[in-house]
């Protein structure tokens, strides 16, 4: 199938479910890309599309109120239909508790949705703009808050918790902060950030129970707990595919070809929700980040009206937490060498992730020349010097092996 270019006259309608960064951007490139007919854009939140990256940053610390993509759908003709939940699909209609929408293409934007703790029904998530404004409000001196979860979102919130004057304790299951996303050892060296912040770090250990007032550890021991936030991953946000005939992988993730087409006719998914093969990375990735909502959501307008250009860009990804800004770029696979570039002891320094020669991916702290450029290298393949490749006051441009 190589699009719906030939369904492309003004009776035919492209609907988009999922009114994220991913289907908004889609919807937004499919006007622009010269679609001619209808486009619909369905979200399941009463909120126009916004960005999420906010909301743990500038929303919690209480510098905005709202993220608004700056779309302006009226007079680009994209009918935006919020409030809208979807609730399944059969061939050629979308389904929805607002009735069914008949289509020409689909396409799945639906996100990921933060996985809950079990039996944790008085803790807090941390997804959308209605959860952050709901957080803000609790936060104060002296509030005990809890964070489950030493990820991204978690080192995010224990920043703007700790400037809102709140005593934060931090648990985290793993060995050390971004586990599974980081080695260990990587991980280890932003343990200290938390000390530095004066957040209480606890890793290697579980939660057993939220109870009131009160965190029970696996080890037996009790956190004191006004408040509790669960920042333990997500998962993507296809339940309301069962039956549909959308293939969907082990962890619920929508399968696509590179071109971002799933098995069935016309159906197409963008954003959180996919799961897409990488040739660079030589393994299917399923990336829940802001910059892959962005280009997947154009790639899949693309791939609508007719484009075959494969979709494998380099994944990117920043945090900022505790005052340092974090970049990772790539994706490194069990068995890359790892080269520190600079010593975590530093206030920047970066990892770079070599598989046979190549970089796979990098990670820098406070070194945005190093990332920029390490991405470019990861695009082109580049094979470097080892040693040059470790050396922090050598540009990673200039470590090209000759």
């Amino acid at each position: 199938m190589t699009g719906v270019a030939e369904l492309s006259g003004t009776d035919r309608v492209v609907v988009v479910v999922g009114a994220g960064l991913a289907g908004a951007q889609c919807a937004l490139r499919l006007r622009q890309g010269g679609w001619p007919g209808r486009i619909v854009l369905v979200g399941e939140e009463r909120h126009a599309p916004y960005d999420r990256p906010p909301l743990s940053k500038d929303v919690l610390l209480g510098k905005a109120d709202a993220t608004t993509l700056d779309i302006d759908y009226g007079p680009l003709g994209i009918e935006l239909l919020t409030g809208r939940r979807a609730t399944g699909l059969a061939p050629g209609v979308l389904r929805t508790d607002g009735g069914d929408l008949p289509y020409d293409a689909l396409v799945i934007a639906t996100g990921a949705t933060p996985r809950a703790l079990p039996g944790a029904e008085r803790a807090h998530l941390l997804h959308t703009l209605d959860d952050a404004l709901a957080l803000r409000a609790l936060l104060r001196p002296g509030l005990r808050l809890v964070l489950v979860g030493a990820g991204w979102i978690g080192a995010e919130v224990s920043t703007a918790a700790r400037q809102a004057g709140c005593e934060v304790t931090v648990v985290e299951a793993g060995p050390a902060p971004v586990p599974g996303a980081l080695p260990t050892a990587v991980g280890s060296a932003m343990a200290a950030w938390y000390a530095e912040a004066g957040v209480d770090l606890r890793c290697g250990v579980g939660v057993a129970a939220v109870e009131p007032g009160a965190v029970l550890l696996a080890d037996g021991s009790r956190l004191p707990a006004d408040e509790v936030v669960v920042g333990i991953g997500a998962r993507p946000a296809t339940g309301w595919l069962a039956g549909s005939g959308v293939e969907l992988d082990a962890s619920g993730a929508v399968v696509v070809d590179g071109r971002l087409r799933t098995g069935l006719p016309r159906v197409f998914a963008a954003g959180d929700c996919v799961s897409y093969p990488s040739a660079r990375s030589g393994a299917r990735l399923a990336v829940q980040h802001w910059d892959h909502a962005l280009q997947s959501g154009s790639a899949a307008a693309a791939a609508v009206l007719g484009a075959d250009a494969p979709y494998d860009p380099v994944p990117y990804f920043w945090s900022e937490q505790f005052g340092r800004m974090v970049q990772y770029a790539g994706r490194h696979a069990e068995g890359d060498e790892l080269l520190w570039r600079g010593s975590p002891q530093e206030a920047a320094w970066s990892v770079l992730w070599l598989r046979d020669g190549v970089p796979s991916a990098l990670l820098a702290v406070d070194r945005p020349r190093d990332l920029t450029q390490g991405r470019k290298l990861i695009e082109r393949g580049a094979v470097l010097d080892r040693a040059l490749a470790a050396d922090p006051t050598v540009a990673l441009k200039g470590a090209v092996a000759g």
